[in-house]
């Protein structure tokens, strides 16, 4: 199938997303909106909090101005700093907000495993940049098919051993188009994936321009694994990584690649990526400087939030928490005690609890003082309540999420929800 039939493909199935039937999977969403298309529930417009409208506890919304804001932010952000920008995909695996941060500049998506790409690829994202080494023959099989098919299609993904480019060789043998890759050079000992020395990348560097299936574009890592990590050592670890890139180029490693990559950045670090990449010295080849967070886009109340680069440098802007996770108090056993029915299937849990941050009763919403999340069940959020809360059964409290990584994972389909609760959009997800 030639590029243009596939292009096409992808844009249906985006725009069918729409035409899905609304069921029994899909939690939160109104009963009575059972055989409807996700686009006519949109057009209707209904409001969360509104009985007549049906929706039910628990239910994870996203703001529709924060959810834009974010993605403006990061836009202006990455243009200021020179950077392209990539942002993993794999905190929201919703294709709908893949294409919004395209059309907001950015210059394709990071992924993690085989899976999210073929998820991506379905819905015509165009360049992917696979944040790991791939060594699964049945995958690369398939992308090369895909690379195949699709002259268009840029696909980049991590080396850090030799043994790991024999079985990509292996796999790819007689492939049309070579497969392009990155060394990954380890944020340091103990650290996650990566080759540990810049000694052993150029090894890796040798072994995969001995073979006709790879080609050497580059140098990636992740400064979000630095033990230890502060300013300083950060920055050093990103040095290190710029320095190797410069060192390959003047072995000549990257003779095969039309321009030179270097790509670093979690959530965390961003503004120290942007201040070392800034002085990536010229090289042979024009360089991509690729920017990789991805966790702005929903932002969170937890563990983002006190480590963004804007709390550090304020007068870059700043990112807004998207997410609010809505439940209702169900039991209220003594003055110090309340449960709320959302647990571990809901909210993200794996960094922070939850925050109470707002009670609404009776259509009036005010903050959560007094109340605190000490625990989650499966199914029940353990409340403690000072003698200022004011809660009580049926009362709806919304929570703050830490880690948007865990929180997509827990819901198919979400509604996207206006300050007054009106809902105007459903993100499709897909894990």
């Amino acid at each position: 199938m030639s590029a243009e039939p596939l292009a096409r493909q992808a844009t249906g199935r985006l725009a069918r997303l729409a035409e899905e039937r609304l069921d029994h999977r899909f939690k939160g969403l109104p009963p009575d909106a059972d055989g409807r298309t996700v686009g006519e529930l949109a057009a209707q417009r209904r409001n969360l909090f509104a009985e007549a409208d049906g929706f039910t506890t628990p239910i994870l919304a996203l703001s529709a101005e924060r959810l834009e804001r974010n993605l403006a932010m990061m836009e202006t952000y990455t243009v200021r700093h020179g950077l392209a920008f990539a942002p993993h995909g794999k905190t929201s695996m919703a294709p709908q907000l893949f294409h919004r941060q395209i059309e907001h500049g950015a210059w394709g998506i990071t992924l993690a495993v085989p899976h999210q790409v073929r998820v991506a690829r379905a819905f015509g994202v165009q360049r992917i940049f696979l944040a790991n080494e791939l060594v699964d023959a049945s995958a690369l099989r398939w992308i090369a098919s895909e690379l195949a098919a699709d002259p268009d299609f840029r696909f980049i993904c991590y080396v850090d051993s030799v043994r790991g480019v024999g079985l990509m060789d292996a796999a790819l043998r007689g492939a049309a188009r070579p497969v392009d890759v990155v060394v990954e050079l380890a944020a340091g000992e103990g650290a996650r994936t990566g080759a540990r020395t810049e000694a052993e990348c150029t090894t890796v560097a040798e072994a995969v321009t001995a073979v006709p299936t790879l080609r050497l574009v580059g140098v990636a890592g992740y400064e979000g694994e630095v033990p230890q990590p502060d300013p300083e050592r950060v920055r050093s670890y990103l040095r290190r990584l710029v320095a190797l890139a410069a060192e390959l180029d003047k072995g000549g490693w990257f003779g095969r690649s039309e321009e030179i990559v270097v790509s670093a950045g979690g959530s965390a670090w961003f503004d120290a990526v942007a201040d070392v990449f800034a002085a990536v010295p010229d090289l042979s080849r024009p360089v991509l400087k690729l920017l990789r967070s991805g966790a702005y886009v929903s932002h969170d109340d937890g563990h983002y939030r006190r480590l963004t680069p804007f709390t550090r440098v304020p007068e870059e802007g700043a990112l807004e928490p998207a997410f609010r996770l809505w439940a209702q108090v169900v039991s209220r056993p003594s003055t110090e005690q309340a449960f709320a029915n959302a647990g571990k299937r809901d909210a993200a849990h794996d960094l922070d609890l939850p925050s109470a941050q707002v009670v609404r009763r009776d259509g009036v919403e005010r903050p959560a003082a007094g109340v605190t999340v000490t625990g989650l069940s499966d199914q029940h959020t353990w409340l403690h309540t000072d003698p200022e809360a004011n809660l009580e059964v049926g009362d709806w409290i919304g929570f703050g999420l830490s880690h948007p990584c865990t929180s997509f994972d827990k819901w198919q389909l979400i509604p996207v929800a206006e300050a007054d609760g009106t809902v105007v959009d459903y993100i499709r997800t897909f894990f």
